[in-house]
């Protein structure tokens, strides 16, 4: 059952990808989309930080803050591609970033791959290619490498995350910094770069606000997922949010994708499945080189 809540979360991140897409093309600035989200999600988690009792001094401040920015340019960033581009290409592209922590963790924790978890990056690479063939549409260009680099800065996010867990801290407060340093970078970013956007309206801040609400309760719901059930299956559950993407993008703009974009799609997720499964293998490498 407890993998439910994994399901549960990749249809409220799929929601969020909807939220936000419609907000863009209502005429709202990406600066005020994350500015939004960024506010809802810090009063959810203000509460749930005093509800829980949770205290905020933290000896990782500067671990903190890292994780904080880099998240902010990784969702800042993820949003662009999501505007730019249909709904499941940006969001499948997003879901590589099992392939790039990998890559962190062999640069920069010294740790070997086993055959599996090459074959598996491998893959992830190739579904990359294949979902940015040759024909894709020049203009798109840009929002596929935005969102790849969003990719690759959330599994710098991941990287930090997995230290400050290894170091003790609290989900619950990693993820309240987040908020807040997402809130006043975001803020800063419209004072510095004011853009001329739609004029708030009901239904404009009802799509705002979704932004927010759908992340959080996604945040909320993954980390209950990962904390009450098996690790691997519910990181495997997570790529639903990718079919869950390919409907709301079939029922709200009639997108299609074409033979080369499907099987990326699957070698995508596929590689992130195995990824996972496979990262069991991965060890250190000795002293003495990079390769032992």
């Amino acid at each position: 059952m407890q993998s439910l809540w994994m399901i549960f979360a990749s249809a409220m991140f799929a929601g969020m990808g909807v939220c936000v897409k419609l907000a863009a093309e209502a005429g709202y600035a990406p600066a005020k989309i994350v500015l939004v989200r960024s506010i809802v999600a810090l009063v959810i988690m203000s509460c749930i930080v005093r509800w829980r009792r949770v205290p905020l001094a933290t000896p990782h401040w500067k671990l903190q803050l890292n994780r904080g920015v880099i998240g902010f340019c990784s969702l800042t960033v993820y949003f662009y591609a999501i505007t730019l581009l249909p709904l499941a290409t940006a969001v499948t592209l997003n879901y590589s970033s099992p392939v790039f922590l990998m890559l962190l963790l062999m640069t920069f924790r010294g740790l070997r791959p086993n055959g599996g978890l090459v074959l598996a990056m491998g893959c992830g690479f190739a579904g990359v290619a294949l979902m940015l063939h040759p024909t894709f549409a020049a203009d798109a260009w840009f929002g596929g490498s935005m969102a790849l680099a969003s990719a690759l800065l959330a599994a710098m996010t991941y990287f930090d995350v997995r230290e400050l867990g290894l170091r003790g801290e609290p989900e619950t407060r990693t993820v309240f910094y987040f908020a807040v340093i997402s809130t006043l970078l975001a803020i800063v970013w419209i004072i510095l770069a004011p853009a001329t956007d739609a004029p708030l309206t009901l239904p404009g801040f009802c799509l705002l606000a979704g932004v927010g609400v759908f992340a959080t309760l996604a945040q909320l719901a993954m980390t209950r997922a990962y904390a009450r059930g098996n690790v691997l299956l519910t990181a495997s559950l997570a790529y639903s949010t990718v079919v869950f993407s390919t409907l709301f993008a079939i029922a709200f703009w009639n997108d299609r994708l074409d033979t080369l974009e499907i099987l990326g799609m699957a070698l995508i997720i596929l590689s992130g499945i195995a990824t996972r499964w496979f990262s069991g293998g991965v060890r250190k490498a000795r002293p003495g080189g990079k390769n032992g």
